[in-house]
């Protein structure tokens, strides 16, 4: 077996492939369009307005949106110390079915929550807003 010449460059190429799926993952909605993101999505986007030697909280659950039929269910898990206020939104396929928008759901720390939604006949798409508590 070969051993690597330099094993810190090795380490460093596993936890980047280790780590980026969970990253992209993590934020994934479900056929959400882009105008859905939220405030504190636009700031880790680009927004330079805050201080830039302040390190970044991490923040945010990570959520599963199934869609069966006109049912759609998501699961949100809090990992994080800070409570995450989400919620999902749902656009229905028909021009006359009624889009909607669940109460917001506090996912407390380490805890996880379900959410619940649905058309009368077909989903377009959902996702699954977040937001801190204050």
């Amino acid at each position: 077996m070969r051993s690597y010449r330099r094993p810190a460059s090795a380490a460093v190429a596993v936890a980047f492939v280790i780590a980026l799926p969970f990253e992209v993952l993590a934020h994934a909605r479900v056929g959400a369009p882009e105008r859905a993101r939220g405030p504190e999505r636009a700031h880790a986007a680009g927004d330079d307005s805050g201080d830039s030697d302040a390190p970044e909280q991490l923040f945010g659950s990570t959520c599963r949106v199934r869609i069966k039929g006109s049912r759609v269910t998501a699961y949100c898990h809090n990992p994080y110390p800070e409570p995450d206020r989400v919620s999902l939104h749902v656009e229905c396929a028909r021009w006359w079915d009624v889009d909607s928008d669940s109460t917001p759901v506090t996912a407390g720390p380490a805890q996880t929550v379900r959410l619940d939604g649905r058309c009368w006949k077909e989903v377009r798409t959902a996702w699954v807003s977040h937001r801190r508590e204050r």
